[in-house]
Formats: C-alpha cells, structure tokens, sequence
C-alpha cells in the first residue's frame, strides 16, 4: 500500500484534473494504445543484461519509486547484478552499479559509453547545442573551447583563487548580516558559487541583490529542481501524450526567459568587445565567431545557439552544484559539532586569523577529508546525467546496442559496501590513513569519470574548498535554537541534484 501511495504521488504535480471518468478513459486509451502498438516487446536479445519483466507500454514504471529512481535502480541491483535493464515506458536503459563496474565502462571502454543520452526535456530547453546536452562534433568542439578557456581564465590558477577569495568577503557579509540568528543558506550560498562562474563566463561578477542576477540563479535552480520531479521522469517516458504537465510548462517558460537575459547580457558585452582582449567566456566565443565569419566558414559550430546554451550550460551547473555541495557542508557541520570541532582546531593551529589558500590545502588534512566525505555523502548527483552507448558493445559478457540509455549509477559507487568502511554515514575517516595524513581514492567519483566527466571539477574542488574554509574560520554553525543537533534532517529534497531538505542554521561568529 505504502509503494502504490508513492507511485501515485506524482499526480500532485499535474494541472489536469483526474476525475473517474477520465482516469478509466485514459486506462481504455493506454489498452489501445497496447493493442496497436508493435514498436515494444518484452522479449530480449541472447545475452541481454537481466531485469525485471516489463509490463506492455509501461514497462517498469510500477516498480520504480519516480521520487528518488536511483534508490529503486540501487534495490534492484542487489537481485539482477551490477549490469541490468529496466524498461522506462518503452525506452530500455542499461543501469550500470558499483565502482569497479562504473569505471570499467565510463573509463576502460570511454569511446564506447561516452555519448550522451539526451532525455526528451533536455532536447527540449537545448535542441541539441551546447555543452552538456549534446553529441558528435558539435559536443566535441564546445567541450573542447569550453574547457580551453576555463583554463586560460584560471581554473586550477592563481587567478580563479583570487575571484574565490574575493567572493568569500561578500559571502561572509551576507551571513554576518543574520547576526547570529536562524537563517535559510540557500540563497546566499548559491550566489556566491555563482558569482565565480560568471565572472568566468561574463568576465565580471554581480552584486548579490542586481534583480537579473538572482532570476537567472532562481530559474536554473528551479529547473534543476522540478527536472527531478516525478511528472518529468512521467514526460521524459511518454514525451507525446504528456507535453502539456505543468511543470514541463514551467521549465519551458524559465528556459525561455533565461535565454531572454542570456541574449541582452551578450549583446552588451558584444557591443563593448575589444578583439585583442578577451574578458571572459562569452568574448572568446564572439571574436572566434567573427574569425570564422570572416574565413567564410561554412556551418560553423561558433553559432548564436551554441554559444547561447553553453552560457546557460555552464552557469546552471556552476551554480547548483557547487552551492548544494557546500550547504550539506555546513549542516553536516551543525549535524555533527565534534567534526567541526575538529577542523576548526586545525585551521586555527595551521592557517590562525589569515585568509586560507589553496597551498594551504595540503597542511589541512582532516579539513580536506571533512571536504571529501561531504561530497561522497551528500551524492548530490546519485544517477550522473544519462549515457548513450557510440557503437554496438559486449560489456562484461552482455550486449548492449549501439544508440542505447546507459545510466552510471553514481551513488552506488559513492555507496559500494565493498570500498566503503562505513558507506552510509559520515566518516572523514575514509580520506586519512592510520596517521592522520590525507589519502586519494579511487572510488570517489563525485564529478563522473571517462569523456564526460564534470569540466569544472578543478574550479569546483578549489571553490568548495575556500568557501568551506573561509566559512568555518569565521562562523560556528548550530541548529535554530529549541533544535537538536539530533532533530537536523539529512533527508535530501526531490530533484535532478539532490539538495538538503529546507531547513535553517545559525552562523555564530568565531570573533
């Protein structure tokens, strides 16, 4: 009963009213809908990955949890192997669980599972253009400038720590503005990661209250968000009977008025270009549009659409990411006061009241550890973004055909019970060896791995760091008063990046 009540949950996200009459009428057309359609089958190619049966046009519908698919996916694993198929609707998807399976094909066989499988609402918002949503040389050659040029404007360098440190300030003002006293880190968080890829992309950063600057972080948020919800995995299933959900309708309008924005901000920083100095991002791609405009290039990738959906690519996930990684820092922080007392003794014994830097990551062990565990805990992207195979592949004794769904199950690879001392709970303890020193491992893989693994992971690793620190040096973080540290919910919020639930901390300062 308690399954049925959550398959049935997502009609809350419908606007379309479901009276008996039109719920039997849309079972009646769903049967004839069976009748007439020969595209599906149940039966399996020899040597398919197992799964469970799928039913006639719904495929494994009933059986996945639409709210959280990847702890479904994770269930079914245990019975079916680390190599299955399930069927989503009537699209087949090959799920790929635990490490030395993930890696085996993201990394080992990169060429053969590194195309992307593109979900009807992502070929909605993107057609196909850009970074993140994209295939053949088009992906190739954004991919490629894209991550060209984070490196030429300081992933990784002195000169994007400057821009983090920078940030740090306005942050720190934020916060201290609450004067001790409870407050939701969302907004402030987020604008603060935000701030670093636009100053990339733009060439400049934003104050915290410009109005465009706060709808542009709002709608990316919101989409990443409701792209999670039970009502698009709906959509993304059956893209011809379902167009007209709500929240599809939403995600269409924010994209719409994102790219509205996007436009006039190119526009000005068009009318301001200087060809032999390049500010940012966007000033990169104009003055190579204009060499190959000038070249007479015929179908050039450095097009107004690519350059508009790479913007957007890039700032969407510069801003979520980050921003959700870093508030599961700090609640893990409140949750867990022992574990913040630790790092904080080692800031103050290693780094005092100085700005830290990223050399200083290095004399931080336990800190970096704490760094580590919270992106291994908080699995804020537990199913990666959807693989598609390149080629026909025999992986692990299986067939897989070419043009199929893969998806890398990252949370099982976070999770792997089989790496893992203590999978589910949070322990820097993975990160240190027996003396306390800092250790890599393999199995963390936050970021994916192989040909589409995060582009930004270095500006990424170096922002989390420097706001964590830069935060903890300064703030004691504590529940509201009248909450226990007992009473913090870990429990993440629906959405295509697992957030923390809503909830709000204190930031005591330290001086």
């Amino acid at each position: 009963m308690a399954l049925l009540e959550e398959q049935m949950s997502f009609l809350e996200d419908f606007d379309f009213f479901f009276s008996p009459t039109t719920l039997l009428g849309a079972v009646a057309f769903l049967l004839v809908l069976f009748l007439v359609s020969s595209s599906f089958t149940s039966q399996k190619r020899q040597n398919e990955p197992p799964g469970p049966r799928p039913l006639p046009l719904l495929g494994n519908l009933l059986q996945i949890d639409l709210q959280r698919p990847y702890k479904t996916l994770t269930e079914l694993s245990k019975k079916y192997g680390s190599v299955f198929t399930v069927y989503l609707g009537t699209s087949k998807v090959v799920v790929l669980t635990g490490y030395k399976t993930v890696k085996e094909a993201l990394v080992n066989n990169a060429e053969e599972f590194g195309d992307r499988g593109i979900l009807p609402i992502f070929s909605d918002i993107n057609e196909g253009h850009g970074i993140l949503f994209a295939n053949g040389e088009s992906w190739k050659e954004m991919r490629r400038f894209a991550l060209t040029t984070l490196r030429d404007f300081g992933m990784g360098k002195r000169i994007a720590e400057d821009k983090i440190v920078e940030e740090c300030q306005h942050l720190i003002q934020l916060f201290e503005e609450h004067k001790g006293k409870p407050f939701d880190t969302t907004c402030p968080v987020n604008y603060a990661s935000s701030n670093i890829i636009s100053s990339i992309v733009y060439g400049s950063r934003f104050e915290y209250n410009d109005l465009r600057f706060k709808n542009l972080v709002r709608r990316a948020n919101e989409n990443i968000r409701i792209t999670g919800s039970a009502s698009i995995h709906l959509y993304n299933m059956f893209p011809r009977l379902l167009g007209w959900l709500k929240n599809r309708q939403t995600i269409i309008k924010n994209a719409e008025m994102t790219i509205r924005d996007v436009k006039e901000l190119i526009k000005h920083l068009k009318e301001t270009l200087n060809p032999h100095t390049c500010r940012g991002f966007v000033d990169c791609f104009l003055i190579r549009k204009q060499k190959e405009e000038d070249s007479h290039v015929i179908d050039t990738l450095y097009n107004e659409k690519n350059l508009i959906f790479s913007v957007t690519n890039l700032f969407a996930a510069g801003t979520d990411t980050t921003g959700t990684t870093l508030r599961w820092g700090l609640l893990f922080m409140a949750k867990y006061p022992h574990i913040q007392d630790q790092v904080q003794e080692e800031l103050s014994r290693v780094v005092g009241s100085h700005q830290v830097r990223v050399d200083d990551r290095k004399n931080l062990p336990y800190t970096d550890a704490v760094i580590h565990e919270t992106q291994r805990l908080a699995n804020i992207v537990p199913m990666a973004l959807p693989h598609k195979t390149s080629r026909d592949v025999t992986f692990r004794g299986y067939f897989i055909e070419k043009g199929t769904t893969v998806f890398p199950l990252l949370t099982s690879v976070l999770y792997d019970e089989s790496e893992w001392q203590s999978p589910h709970t949070f322990n820097p303890s993975h990160f240190l060896d027996t003396e306390g020193k800092f250790i890599r491992r393999d199995t963390f893989m936050p970021f994916s791995a192989g040909r589409r693994v995060c582009l930004g992971e270095g500006l990424a690793k170096m922002e989390l760091f420097l706001f964590f620190t830069s935060l903890l040096q300064r703030f004691r973080f504590t529940p509201p008063p009248g909450v226990t540290e007992d009473e913090l919910d870990l429990t993440p919020a629906v959405g295509l990046t697992l957030n923390p639930s809503p909830h709000e901390l204190c930031a005591v300062s330290r001086q």
